[in-house]
């Protein structure tokens, strides 16, 4: 094997060390780009970077990040999860596992409109946890559902992963977004539907809310609320998205409507004050800033790994594999589910898929249901312990009665459904292409 291959090899390595050793997976990925770059071709990756570095902070795509993420922020600050879960527990009624599938509701509509895993699992996990273990759910599925829910702004638009994905591959943000619609709603679906079955099978695991609660709202008051929580935002997230879909709007045009918007959506609701609006532009610099900087180190790594041959062995390891096409999709499925037990989706991202990008479009493979495959299987790398972020936030925020392993437990049926959902649109790819195709982009 060529020197150059064999330093890619010990780069991988040496970035997985140092990541277990509890290094900053940015700084694990700068350095082991630098030491081995350096080791392989000399100063030459130093002559390369800059151009790199440039192309990330100047694309006009990953403009809209910040605006998306101000929106989010903005949205989750004037507690819109807070209000809609309380709607939800009366709508619920007598049914078993009712307020498990109005979480994930709820969930639907939070991640549509902040998509911040962080703030929606944290937030859902203070106001809901407490109530769902008082009515006697069971622990496990609690800490599932919260999880499971809190997630799934990572697949339903205007999600930042399919952002980056449609700047790695080089395609239209809409085009991502309307191939996500669908498989995010079959996520969900999933999630509901599990949820309902054990509320046939195992009834003690998922009560319903006390008739006395549910009657203490008068109905014409309690849909009146309905109206006046969930219009204002569901209205937001439909301009927002539908512009881009449709193409009236770049993403990142309708991106800065989504935050202009997401302010008169809370002046709306009586929740505006200059205080909040600081605090929201203070989290959103810091959560673009991480990612930013996450972005400019994984430039380094990727230079020097292709530079190394990287990819060559890459596309070696693919031609070994019998099966052709559809092995090569699971192999790197596979790939990206293992990786998300160790690091983040962003890295994964900038790591993972442009290793293998090229593997599909020699084989003229359909990039927009590759991307929504991709998407799906990053979903579980919030949920999978031991570096889940989910499991993270909501550990963070549970009653001393939750154990760890509880979360552990709670959020393994999720993960499988995700692995399902994989599955489904793997074998009826059209659920990812059809909407894309039918609005002709």
């Amino acid at each position: 094997m060529p020197t150059n291959e064999i330093l890619a090899i010990l780069m991988l390595v040496s970035f997985f060390g140092l990541l277990l050793a509890g290094f900053p997976v940015a700084l694990t990925l700068a350095v082991s780009g630098f030491v081995f770059g350096w080791l392989g071709f000399g100063s030459l990756l130093f002559n390369l970077l800059p151009n790199r570095i440039f192309g990330v902070v100047t694309s006009y795509t990953l403009l809209a990040i910040p605006l998306f993420v101000f929106m989010g922020v903005m949205l989750e600050k004037s507690r819109l999860a807070e209000d809609l879960m309380e709607v939800v527990g009366h709508l619920a009624g007598d049914l078993r596992g009712g307020l498990g599938v109005g979480i994930i509701l709820v969930g639907i509509v939070m991640g549509a409109t902040t998509g911040i895993v962080g703030a929606t699992v944290v937030t859902l996990g203070l106001l809901t946890l407490p109530t769902l273990l008082r009515r006697g759910y069971d622990k496990g599925l609690a800490c599932g559902v919260i999880c499971a829910s809190g997630t799934l702004g990572q697949i339903i638009p205007p999600s930042l992963i399919l952002i980056l994905l449609a700047d790695i591959m080089n395609d239209s943000v809409g085009t991502f977004f309307a191939a996500a619609v669908f498989p995010g709603l079959l996520l969900a679906l999933l999630y509901m539907g599990y949820i309902l079955l054990l509320g046939v099978l195992r009834p003690n695991m998922v009560p319903p809310v006390p008739k006395a609660e549910r009657n203490a709202m008068p109905k014409r008051e309690l849909w009146g609320k309905l109206l006046r929580v969930a219009l204002p935002p569901l209205g937001l997230v439909l301009a927002v998205l539908g512009s881009i879909i449709a193409g009236i709007a770049a993403p990142t045009e309708a991106a800065s409507m989504g935050a202009l918007g997401s302010i008169v959506v809370t002046a709306i609701g009586r929740r505006f004050n200059l205080s909040m609006l600081k605090a929201t532009i203070f989290d959103t610099t810091k959560i673009t800033a991480q990612m930013m900087f996450i972005l400019i180190c994984a430039q380094i790594f990727a230079i020097a790994f292709r530079g190394l041959q990287g990819e060559k062995l890459v596309e070696d390891m693919f031609h070994a594999l019998p099966g052709g096409i559809n092995a090569d999709i699971w192999f790197m499925l596979l790939i990206i589910f293992v990786l998300g037990f160790f690091i983040e989706w962003i890295e994964i991202c900038y790591i993972a898929v442009p290793l293998f990008l090229p593997i599909f479009q020699a084989a003229g493979a359909d990039l927009v249901w590759i991307a929504a495959l991709i998407c799906l299987m990053l979903q579980t790398s919030f949920l999978t312990p031991p570096f889940g972020w989910a499991l993270f936030y909501l550990r963070g925020v549970t009653p001393p009665e939750v154990t760890t392993a509880d979360i552990y437990r709670g959020v393994v049926p999720f993960i499988l459904l995700q692995v399902v959902a994989v599955g489904i649109v793997f074998l009826v790819p059209s659920l990812a292409t059809w909407l894309p195709k039918s609005i002709g982009w």
